[in-house]
């Protein structure tokens, strides 16, 4: 059984997983609304993926102008609580993605699976988008020669964990390019954060 899997059969597992979910986007998101400025253009985001809303919320409590659309499994967005300017919607993302956003976010999803399904995510992103509309992929970006540091090696110790309880994966620079191209993106933009942590920018 699946990490998914679980969490959509024990009501209590999905609350103790959106719960360490959430504490984690807090604290994280702190410090990428501090850094990241390519909100600033954006009226309407669609979180993929969201959880209970909290990096939805996080994003517009710091840029207010933004109306907020948070998208996960509908037994996810049972358990989330009302957010000021935030919509919580229920779907799947391989099926489709909410339309009427400028821009979608995804924070932590594309590693929890494989290039074909990320491929199809990405297209149902697509889909949606303007012209000109982008993707904001949040992922660690692994180094394309191993390093030693303590950084580098937590990368490829949560690569491996992706794969045993996912069948994801982390990625390189230019894995995350091909993916976007094979989607239809054009381009690849990257934001350092924190942690081998980015902030990468497909642009339909």
């Amino acid at each position: 059984m699946t990490l998914f899997e679980r969490q959509h059969a024990d009501p209590r597992y999905n609350k103790l997983l959106a719960e360490g979910m959430r504490g984690h986007s807090t604290i994280f998101m702190k410090k990428l609304v501090e850094i990241y400025r390519g909100f600033d253009d954006v009226n309407v985001l669609v979180d993929v993926g969201g959880g209970t809303g909290a990096t939805i919320h996080k994003i517009t409590s710091k840029h207010p102008h933004i109306k907020g659309i948070n998208f996960d499994l509908p037994h996810v967005i049972s358990n989330a609580p009302p957010y000021p300017g935030v919509e919580h919607v229920g779907g799947d993302m391989f099926e489709r993605v909410p339309s009427g956003g400028d821009a979608i976010f995804m924070k932590w999803v594309l590693h929890d699976w494989t290039d074909e399904q990320c491929i199809k995510i990405l297209r149902n992103c697509w889909k949606v988008l303007p012209e000109k509309g982008k993707v904001m992929v949040v992922e660690y970006i692994l180094p394309v020669i191993p390093e030693s540091n303590m950084i580098a090696q937590g990368s490829f110790t949560l690569d491996v964990v992706m794969m045993i309880q996912t069948g994801g994966k982390e990625r390189t620079r230019k894995e995350f390019e091909a993916l976007a191209k094979e989607a239809g993106f054009i381009g690849l933009k990257a934001t350092y954060i924190s942690m081998c942590v980015w902030v990468m920018e497909f642009t339909k």
